[in-house]
């Protein structure tokens, strides 16, 4: 019973997870003499855009992922 919990649970983090990843905007190259190195005010408030949001949410997601996997893997679950 709690194997089939845990399996549709890990199922809906793989979905979510896919879709917030596919929502972020790409990453540009970087070419820019300062790229990276200037600290502005979009900077400094990443973590209250929309795109800041989402990276929060991957990096939750992602870890969500991994743990439910090595539960689902024990023998506890089995």
């Amino acid at each position: 019973m709690i194997r089939t919990v845990m399996t549709v649970v890990f199922i809906i983090v793989c979905l979510v997870l896919i879709v917030v990843v596919l929502m972020q905007e790409g990453k540009d190259a970087g070419f820019g003499t300062f790229s990276g190195q200037v600290d502005s005010y979009v900077n400094k408030n990443r973590g209250r855009t929309r795109e800041g949001q989402l990276e929060r949410l991957t990096v939750i997601l992602g870890i969500l992922f991994f743990a439910i996997a090595i539960g689902l893997s024990l023998k506890y679950f089995q």
